[in-house]
């Protein structure tokens, strides 16, 4: 497969190279992931208003005009604009650049793999990309508002004025999207281990509430302090958890041997 003027040959035999080679081979896929950062960022620089405008549109729900978004948060410092410019188009930037970077470095891992393996992951690649963009959705659409609410409710309670810079609430913004979205990657990872044989439906089954708890646990650490956002990250996890022991269970039914053909009289007789 070739794009512009890099070549990707996931689909090689497995060649042996010697050790610098293979150095050699992960500084290339350093600076082609570097470089296609750089353009992804410079492909961002003229959408970054566009970017701010959506980051911000949470906020409106917090405040009955939505006008008044624009006179809460603030810029302190003189550099302030061009350090929140950057850092939006250096995220908007790795979004763009992210389907080129997974090319280059499975072009980098590919070769080591087995055939089983690579086949998992590609399988897998399109239910990773869809729970990413279903984690940041709801996020955005449901837990981003109700957290913005219990901070401004928490600010209220103790009798402070909020007042908020605008690099703090991008910052916070970003983080609580991406953990959303790196959250729900957590099931593909099962279902790729319980495809390679690596784990198995008994496994997950036997240490269902060890885990229930700990995805409620780690729920609790990436929302804000309130209940509603916990349930909304913590409940989907669960049921996505459900559906890999589905899965794992269909697959090593699968792989069972049929069962013999029974014997008739007339074989046995011979």
């Amino acid at each position: 497969m070739k794009l512009g003027p890099f070549k990707f040959t996931i689909d090689s035999e497995d060649v042996s190279k010697p050790f610098l080679d293979h150095l050699e081979d992960l500084r290339q896929t350093i600076l082609r992931s570097i470089g296609a950062l750089a353009i992804g960022m410079l492909v961002a620089a003229p959408l970054a208003p566009a970017i701010l405008r959506w980051l911000k549109r949470p906020l409106f729900l917090v405040f009955s005009k939505p006008e008044e978004v624009d006179q809460f948060l603030w810029t302190w410092d003189v550099t302030g604009a061009f350090a929140l410019a950057m850092k939006i188009m250096f995220w908007a930037g790795l979004v763009f650049a992210a389907p080129f970077i997974v090319l280059f470095i499975a072009q980098f891992v590919f070769p080591g793999l087995t055939a089983k393996e690579k086949l998992v992951i590609r399988r897998s690649g399109g239910a990773a990309v869809g729970l990413f963009a279903a984690g940041v959705f709801l996020a955005y659409r449901f837990c981003l508002p109700v957290g913005l609410r219990a901070m401004w409710a928490m600010n209220r309670w103790l009798g402070v004025r909020p007042q908020w810079t605008i690099t703090s609430y991008i910052s916070f913004t970003l983080q609580f999207l991406l953990a959303f979205g790196l959250v729900f990657e957590l099931p593909i990872v099962l279902l790729i281990l319980g495809r390679l044989g690596l784990i198995s439906a008994d496994t997950l089954r036997t240490y269902r509430r060890h885990v229930y708890v700990g995805l409620f646990i780690l729920a609790a650490v990436l929302t804000p302090p309130d209940i509603f956002s916990q349930l909304l990250m913590g409940i989907p996890l669960v049921l996505l958890y459900e559906a890999c022991i589905v899965l794992i269970a269909a697959t090593e039914r699968e792989r069972e041997p049929p069962p013999p053909a029974p014997v008739s009289e007339s074989d046995r007789t011979q």
